[in-house]
């Protein structure tokens, strides 16, 4: 993934980093003459300032003049992190949103909330960010990749600052330039997590479901869910009156509800590992045995080989093991890995703990006290 960095020529970046973004000069007016930040030296435009008594003004870049930048940025580049001091300070981001309009989906603006003196640990943090998930390590992936085979990359969103930057915008991309086919955008809905204050709380991740050919596995009946009108009739044409659903159930759709109605949608309502789940262990983002299950049974057959090139503490493995197919893991953190083997020896031996696949989520009580509206708020006057 090639990331080019926007910024505008008040960030005041290291010489290091000068050469590696793309800069947006603002405008300067002294005595009676306008020129682009940076076609004069400091020491002349100083010197022009004390001989005449006048100050130096200054203008933010037209949309047009950020236009013009990422094209040139995204001639060589997959997207454009653009990055300014904050709104407060400057109406400079203001034009950098209008001209990324013109390119839907490759155009990320993003606002420091601060000063220029922040500006060279933002650039450094998103040219750490181009290096974290290399386009070679996806490219590679694909060459292994069997044509009757799939890739799914499960991704989040980052937020920073109350922003929220959805991580599968920038890797479908990736994959569709590669060649690869999206055939579903899978959503994994939990509900419990961090709560937010100035935003809606973030309770869901995304799965991309690529296939390399069009002659792809899908076991479709090892995924059928019970039909809601089993006894639904034809009601008129050739096969008036005739049975019109399948007797091993109905297609899941493209909305998974899979834990309350057994792959009703495409909105996968799978709980996350917190403190209380069975299988927490002490990776910080542990996601659950179940999720990579529907994966395996759907788009694998037995015996079929599974690679998880981040695996973690092995949840994908353990899953692929346990519905009999064979399994790769890769983690570059050896305590992960030493964490996964335990967990596979562990579940060979039978005393693994495994959330049990389409499990009810608990639900509470009326009677039990936590699930009561306290006596508390009951005197509390709302108003609205």
């Amino acid at each position: 993934m090639r990331i080019a960095i926007v910024v505008d020529s008040t960030m005041d970046l290291s010489d290091d980093l000068k050469e590696k973004v793309f800069i947006v000069p603002l405008k300067v007016e002294l005595a009676g003459e306008v020129f682009k930040d940076g076609e004069r030296s400091i020491e002349e435009i100083l010197l022009t300032m004390k001989e005449k008594g006048i100050f130096a003004k200054t203008s933010q870049p037209s949309p047009a003049d950020f236009e013009r930048t990422y094209e040139r940025a995204l001639e060589s580049h997959d997207f454009v992190i653009s990055i300014h001091i904050s709104e407060k300070l400057s109406g400079t981001i203001g034009s950098a949103r209008i001209a990324a309009q013109r390119f839907k989906n490759r155009i990320f603006i993003f606002d420091t909330h601060a000063a220029t003196i922040v500006a060279d640990e933002y650039v450094r943090k998103v040219l750490q960010m181009e290096g974290s998930i290399p386009e070679e390590i996806i490219k590679e992936l694909i060459r292994v990749l069997s044509d009757k085979g799939s890739i799914c990359w499960q991704v989040g969103n980052y937020v920073n600052k109350g922003e929220v930057f959805p991580l599968d915008i920038y890797y479908y991309q990736i994959f569709k330039n590669l060649g690869l086919k999206l055939r579903n955008r899978i959503i994994w809905r939990f509900g419990h997590g961090l709560h937010a204050s100035k935003r809606f709380s973030g309770r869901y991740e995304t799965i991309l479901w690529f296939t390399k050919t069009d002659d792809y596995i899908f076991n479709l009946d090892d995924v059928r869910i019970p039909s809601k009108y089993p006894g639904k009739r034809h009601f008129k044409g050739p096969k008036k009156g005739q049975l019109s659903g399948n007797p091993n159930g109905k297609n899941p759709s493209d909305i998974w509800e899979i834990v309350v109605k057994d792959w009703e949608n495409e909105i996968w309502n799978i709980p996350n590992v917190k403190s209380n789940h069975p299988e927490k262990t002490g990776h910080p983002c542990q996601y659950p045995i179940e999720l990579v299950e529907r994966c395996i049974l759907a788009l694998t057959n037995k015996s079929s080989w599974v690679l998880d090139p981040f695996s973690g503490v092995g949840s994908a493995i353990i899953a692929a093991i346990k519905n009999g197919r064979n399994a790769i893991g890769i983690d570059k953190e050896k305590e992960y890995c030493k964490i996964a083997e335990k967990r596979i020896e562990d579940l060979k031996e039978g005393t693994l703990k495994i959330r049990p696949i389409n499990k009810p989520i608990h639900k509470p009580s009326k009677r039990d006290k936590v699930a009561q509206f306290p006596k508390e708020w009951s005197e509390l006057n709302f108003k609205g």
